[in-house]
């Protein structure tokens, strides 16, 4: 809206505010007021939390020392979407169709959490939606995201064309070319790109909300993988940058480098009253949202495959729950002491803080080896 008012409307009448045409200017303050509105409205929020009585229901199985959180004020993820989704409408250019889908993204993925969390608080206990519900829900989002997707490709605004990090000449179309001429079987030729979209945004979602748990932990990763996520797309939909890269160039997709600074801000700001002792949790009304737009991100620069590295910690704590439950399935034995990977670290006798701090600085490795690839081509 702001975009809309001081350079589209004003600029002819004041000069000075051709400033706002640029886009590194809006994304900087994009993450600085998505920033402001975490720190100064998280107290209103997490008052009004504690007076809705809306706490944290632990489980029983887990680490002993985490039953002292329980009533923690919990759905603070409300608090991240709201950071976001604000700064994302005053500074982005709103007639870009990629901006709508980031925000609708997150903003789907947050419904299903909030009536995960709202099940949870209602019942009191610490299980919401069944799986299958959630589940279902989370793939009938992410097929609507590819299916818009695929129609902005038909405009002539997106490629299907798949990104391989180290091999720059290697670009494989998602689609079954010999049936996208036939009528009426248009949409069936993108079965391998909806079936991909699908994959890794479900998948991203629960790999965040498996990894929120411990104070700050699933926060400060994805402060770092939505940092890395704002170069990737800036340099994306940059001409000059994407081609010196030799990255597939899409103009109209720079637009979401606005939202991304909008969650790195809102991540920091939130990571402030959540970090240990925590005194909210996003709950999975933060984490689902916050996975689900990582994940839309990806897919919409065409990174999916770089994305295991962008969020190498979501993707390692998913991997141990995973690989516990099959071991445990299959040889009734099981591979860690407890799943996910931070609550074995927790019972070898590392301390919440040791565990927190180790893995951001996993994740900030992996996020640093996924910039470097954009020149190992």
């Amino acid at each position: 809206m702001l975009y809309w008012l001081l350079y589209q409307k004003l600029f002819p009448y004041f000069r000075p505010f051709r400033i706002f045409r640029y886009l590194t200017f809006r994304t900087a303050f994009a993450t600085l007021t998505a920033l402001l509105i975490a720190l100064f409205v998280g107290p209103y929020v997490i008052q009004k939390l504690r007076e809705f009585q809306i706490g944290q229901y632990i489980r029983e199985e887990g680490p002993q020392a985490h039953q002292k959180k329980a009533g923690t004020p919990t759905m603070g993820g409300v608090l991240i979407c709201i950071a976001i989704l604000l700064p994302t409408l005053l500074w982005s250019d709103l007639s870009n169709p990629f901006v709508w889908l980031v925000m609708g993204s997150t903003l789907a993925f947050g419904a299903i959490g909030f009536a995960d969390d709202y099940i949870k608080v209602v019942h009191r206990r610490n299980l919401g939606l069944t799986g299958r519900a959630k589940l279902g829900a989370q793939f009938l989002v992410s097929a609507a995201i590819a299916v818009a997707l695929i129609a902005m490709q038909m405009q002539g605004n997106y490629s299907t064309q798949l990104s391989v990090p180290f091999l720059k000449h290697l670009h494989p179309h998602l689609t079954l070319g010999f049936l996208r001429h036939i009528p009426h079987w248009g949409l069936i030729a993108f079965v391998p790109f909806i079936i991909l979209v699908v994959l890794v945004i479900v998948g991203s979602s629960n790999a965040v909300n498996l990894t929120d748990g411990l104070d700050g932990l699933a926060i400060g990763c994805t402060i770092i993988a939505a940092g890395a996520l704002t170069v990737l797309t800036y340099v994306s939909g940059h001409a000059v940058f994407a081609d010196y890269l030799e990255l597939q160039r899409m103009p109209m997709v720079g637009e979401v480098t606005i939202f991304c600074g909008s969650m790195v801000g809102a991540s920091i700001g939130f990571l402030w009253y959540n970090a240990h002792p925590a005194e909210v949790f996003m709950g999975d009304v933060g984490s689902l949202a916050l996975g689900g737009a990582i994940g839309t991100v990806a897919v919409v620069i065409r990174q999916e495959l770089l994305l295991p590295f962008i969020g190498g910690i979501f993707v390692i704590e998913a991997l141990s729950v995973i690989l516990q439950v099959g071991s445990y399935k299959l040889r009734k034995k099981r591979i860690f002491k407890m799943a996910p990977l931070h609550h074995h670290f927790e019972l070898l006798g590392w301390s919440e803080s040791k565990v927190i701090t180790r893995f951001w600085i996993g994740a900030l490795v992996f996020a640093l080896f996924a910039l470097t690839t954009l020149k190992l081509r």
